[in-house]
């Protein structure tokens, strides 16, 4: 039987902290993602579910963007995906009773934790303007009154459209297809928070801002490097391909300010072996200090140069541009300031060196740790010039993998989903559609919020997501978003931004991905495209949580009738109906989409062109591959702070908190704590166990405070912190941005610790 949700939150103040595990996976990740399904969706409904997740005939895993191989095991899906699946199936429903007895008053007061644990919201709910309660309303007067406040704008760029990474292609493309023809390129996503830094450095050195490898490179790797990532909890199933790889004789250096369970052993719960004894899977640790990758990949540039024969001269003359000036610039990479960027040690960095020239294949895998800081771009870069000096791109078993975080984020990018779209894409979509889309850019995350916070955008509407707890400078954000006329949100469950609203707010409930999709024209499916560029299809199969809901297309689709009119030529309704009438249109605008019904018809689906990767064709501004130089940087760090990265516990997914343990680091019963070396915390005079206010200290001078976090003294590298977000997102200034990608810097907070009061 599933179990009802809490009625009170439960108390976070007083965390238990046991010994840190040193392996991931196995029966442990096996029992913790049977009873969480359970609890959440009863056993029967528990087995038809998992069943279905990542299988060809089946629907993608709502969690993050790893791909599958073409043979599928009876189980695909990982522990922290079987939690997805279960809060999103769950048979807890959020009706309008609930939010009859749950002011937004009280809505606010609650942790993100209980929110989510509430269900699944049944009917579209409207919050009048000086209301404090939600109230149901039907789905006509809902986009009455969407329509009413777009209609009302002095502008259309007052208005903001973002998007989640869950949102499928078709309603993504229909998104930005209506943003369009409404008169505005105001499409802030979440990449703008994460992966936006890999695709401003890739498109400007490789010509395209997505990974160039596939799995199968992976399992053909001499050497893996990944680095600021930590696939244990935020891409489990990567672990798999990562043991594979260890199986076919790869190394794999980690690299990383923390020590993580998943790239020390992964016991696979797939095989007897792999849950008794397990796999290693890190051969050297490199325990670097938050922000030194650009340095130590410059290092390692340097080493690679003076290394008689280690440079692949014959790609590097064909294939590539700008090397002398980055030789000239990397030749001058100093083993001082190496250090002291890194914190490493000479000798480890010297190893690393070894297993770099030892490898004829070299894949360099990301994610957050490299691009949450002032200098990601620059970083990722750098990383880019360490794979072109051996050839590493574009050959079997080497090149770039940036590794996406939410299930669809980068099909999103490709569907349209940018504030700065390329001329061509919006000749494409003009040309089929008979609109003139506006070429001024638009608001990205960051500029979104100084907009709203500024007065200049009056409406927010969010494709999924939740907004106000994924975005930084928390009380800045959450002002500003109230200054809104109206705040939008599409939406399965509730999240703390259905409690920060604009003067009216609107709830509207749609379908999930396990969730079976019937229109008009019958039964109907989406798709997404994976962290590899594979694109296929995804059929849910469980009765909808209400008849009240609408599919996103849907939605979108009835916003845009209600809001532009008659006078829109756009067949709204006939993409409502039948989703192939969308991927016919997508096909004729989006390059590798073509004959797209029929392609992703196939079990499987299709993979998209990537010229880098498939024929050494790198479409730059210089026909090549190009390599940089930029100087080198990494925080500094004053007497007395420490710099902090936000991350997320092992029960979390984003802002989405399943549960209050963060099972391989040893935190249990809580999430307000703070990891701190012990040397650190020595020389800071904080105890273990200890409770402090965090302070982060920027250029504005303005104070921001998380309070109440017990100190865990943890093996972090040393000058560095970590505790988990949204609950210290409120440290992150809005203005501490990547240069070029402008991704909030949440991995390089500058903190002082005060006694908690």
């Amino acid at each position: 039987m599933a179990t009802k949700p809490p009625t009170g939150d439960p108390v976070q103040d007083a965390p238990q902290v046991q010994e840190a595990q040193h392996a991931a996976a196995g029966l442990p990740a096996v029992a913790h993602s049977l009873l969480m399904a359970r609890q959440q969706m009863g056993l029967g409904r528990t087995a038809r579910t998992l069943l279905k997740v990542n299988q060809k005939n089946g629907f993608d895993c709502p969690g993050c963007a790893w791909p599958e191989g073409d043979k599928r095991h009876t189980a695909e899906f990982c522990e922290n995906g079987a939690k997805a699946v279960a809060e999103e199936a769950t048979l807890r429903r959020v009706t309008p009773e609930f939010f009859a007895a749950h002011p937004v008053s009280d809505l606010a007061g609650r942790s993100g934790y209980w929110l989510g644990q509430q269900g699944r919201i049944t009917q579209p709910m409207y919050l009048p303007e000086g209301g404090d309660t939600y109230r149901a309303i039907g789905w006509d007067d809902a986009f009455a009154i969407i329509a009413e406040e777009l209609r009302a704008l002095g502008s259309p760029d007052e208005a903001l459209f973002y998007t989640s990474g869950r949102t499928s292609n078709e309603a993504a493309f229909l998104l930005q297809l209506f943003a369009r023809e409404y008169g505005t390129n105001n499409l802030p996503d979440c990449s703008n928070m994460c992966h936006e830094s890999s695709g401003s450095a890739l498109v400007e050195t490789i010509g395209v801002g997505k990974g160039s490898v596939s799995l199968e490179d992976l399992h053909q790797a001499d050497l893996i490097i990944v680095a600021g990532q930590n696939p244990g909890t935020n891409h489990p199933r990567m672990l798999s391909a990562l043991e594979k790889a260890k199986h076919a004789g790869a190394k794999i250096i980690s690299v990383n300010p923390l020590p993580e369970a998943g790239l020390e052993r992964f016991k696979n719960p797939q095989t007897p072996q792999g849950m008794i004894k397990g796999t290693a899977l890190t051969d050297l640790f490199l325990q670097i200090r938050l922000g030194g990758d650009q340095a130590l990949f410059r290092l390692l540039n340097k080493l690679v140069l003076e290394t008689e024969g280690a440079v692949d001269t014959a790609f590097v003359d064909e294939h590539t541009h700008g090397y002398e000036e980055f030789a000239r610039t990397a030749r001058e990479a100093d083993w001082g300031e190496t250090l002291t960027a890194t914190g490493l040690d000479r000798a480890d960095i010297e190893k690393a060196l070894g297993l770099v020239l030892a490898s004829e294949r070299t894949i360099v895998c990301w994610a957050m740790g490299l691009t949450q800081h002032k200098h990601s771009v620059p970083t990722i870069r750098e990383v880019v010039n360490f794979l072109l000096l051996r050839g590493n791109i574009g050959r079997p078993g080497a090149g770039v993998c940036p590794v996406r975080g939410h299930s669809n984020v980068q099909g999103d990018r490709t569907m349209g989903i940018y504030e700065r779209p390329a001329p061509a894409f919006l000749d494409a979509l003009d040309r089929e559609f008979g609109i003139t889309s506006p070429r001024h850019h638009g608001y990205d995350v960051v500029r979104a919020i100084r907009a709203l916070r500024d007065g200049d955008a009056k409406v927010f509407f969010a494709m999924g997501g939740n907004f106000v707890a994924a975005t930084p400078d928390t009380d800045v954000t959450e002002a500003a978003m109230r200054r809104a006329r109206l705040t939008v949100h599409v939406s399965t469950k509730l999240n703390r931004s259905h409690a920060v609203t604009g003067s009216r707010a609107l709830i509207l409930p749609t379908l999930g991905r396990t969730d079976k999709d019937v229109q008009a024209g019958g039964k109907q499916f989406v798709t997404v495209e994976d962290s590899m560029s594979m694109v296929h299809a995804s059929r849910g199969n469980l009765t909808p949580a209400s008849p009240h809901l609408l599919s996103e297309p849907a939605i979108v689709a009835r916003m845009a009738r209600a809001v532009l009119g008659p006078g829109s030529k756009t067949p709204w309704e006939e993409f409502e109906k039948d989703y192939g009438t969308i991927r016919d249109r997508i096909s004729r605008v989006v390059p590798g989409f073509e004959d797209f019904n029929a392609r992703v018809a196939r079990p499987g689906g299709f993979t998209l062109p990537h010229g880098p990767r498939d024929a050494r064709r790198f479409p730059t501004a210089t026909g090549k591959a190009n390599f940089t130089a930029a100087p080198v940087e990494y925080p500094e760090l004053p007497e007395g702070r420490l710099l902090l990265q936000t991350l997320r516990s092992h029960d979390q997914y984003n802002t989405t908190i399943y549960g209050l343990d963060d099972r391989y680091r040893g935190i249990k019963d809580g999430r307000r704590v703070v990891l701190v070396n012990p040397d650190d915390a020595r020389a800071l005079g904080l105890a273990d166990g200890a409770y402090t206010d965090l302070v982060g200290e920027w250029k504005d001078g303005t104070e921001r405070r998380a309070p109440g976090f017990r100190v865990v003294h943890y093996p972090t590298a040393r000058g560095c912190a970590a505790a988990y977000y949204p609950e210290t997102n409120v440290l992150v200034p809005l203005d501490s941005t990547a240069d070029t990608s402008n991704t909030p810097a949440s991995k390089s907070v500058v903190v002082r610790f005060e006694p908690a009061g």
